[in-house]
């Protein structure tokens, strides 16, 4: 028997193994994960910027309305932009803006904007700069010019540039209407409302006409008005500007940065 390969037994059959290649890895498969962590990664650092957010901003909203007193249910609107986790591990806002309409302070009513920036998230120094400003209507400011003794509240009514009036200048026991048109300032905190023009009947007159034609009597509503809102607002919160645009009476608000930790500034003001 020669040598060689072994003799085949009955029913036996001889298969030739070729050894298969290496399994090919797919790219696509990884390419695939690696998107898939990425989408779990940014969902998971977007749920954690919205939860950042939602309790910066209810922070705030909730501070706001117990210093200034608002009802539970006044709407305050608070907008941070940025990315607040960023601006929460440097222990810093770079800037918020908060606005609300018809928030009422004393007999002071109207639509408040605030706009601050370096706001230190623990509280425990002074804010970089802060200004703010405060929106009234016609019937708003009928309302606060209500308050000053003899002024003719009801007939106030806003006109581009102007507040305008009318004052019932007595006149040997007869009421004589002087329109008039005041240009609106602020000066130390007080609202100013200084005459600029007048008008009897249908006819302009000049200042000194009538102070000619009704005497010292005419000094009523010659003389500045001079509104007193300190006491309605923070300690901490001056009127520095008053404009009417687009019928409506602005007032721009300076706010000292320190209010948020003294508490003498958070106190409202006082009139002299």
């Amino acid at each position: 028997m020669s040598r060689g390969l072994p003799e085949a037994q009955p029913g036996y059959r001889w298969e030739l193994q070729v050894p298969s290649a290496p399994q090919r890895r797919h790219p696509g498969r990884w390419i695939a994960a690696i998107i898939v962590l990425l989408v779990l990664l940014a969902a998971a650092v977007a749920a954690a910027e919205w939860l950042a957010r939602e309790v910066t901003t209810n922070s705030i909203r909730n501070a706001v309305k117990a210093e200034l007193g608002l009802p539970r249910d006044q709407v305050v609107e608070v907008d941070v932009p940025g990315i607040v986790l960023v601006q929460l591990a440097k222990g810093t806002l770079d800037e918020v803006t908060i606005t609300s309409d018809d928030v009422t302070l004393g007999a002071l009513t109207g639509d408040m904007t605030v706009h601050a920036t370096g706001l230190p998230v623990r509280g425990d120094d002074p804010l970089q700069s802060v200004a703010a400003t405060v929106v009234l209507d016609e019937a708003q400011l009928r309302a606060l010019l209500g308050t000053v003794e003899g002024f003719p509240a009801d007939s106030v009514a806003l006109d581009d540039p102007d507040v305008t009036m009318t004052y019932p200048l007595q006149v040997l026991g007869v009421d004589v209407p002087i329109g008039v048109a005041l240009t609106p300032g602020a000066s130390a905190g007080d609202l100013v409302l200084t005459p600029s023009a007048f008008q009897v009947g249908d006819s302009e007159i000049s200042a000194d006409d009538l102070r000619d034609r009704f005497g010292p009597i005419a000094q009523t509503v010659l003389g500045d008005w001079q509104v007193c809102i300190a006491e309605h607002l923070p300690a901490g919160v001056t009127l520095t500007g008053v404009d009417v645009s687009g019928g409506e009476l602005v007032g721009t608000v300076a706010v000292d940065g320190r209010i948020a930790i003294d508490p003498e500034l958070q106190e409202n003001g006082t009139c002299e």
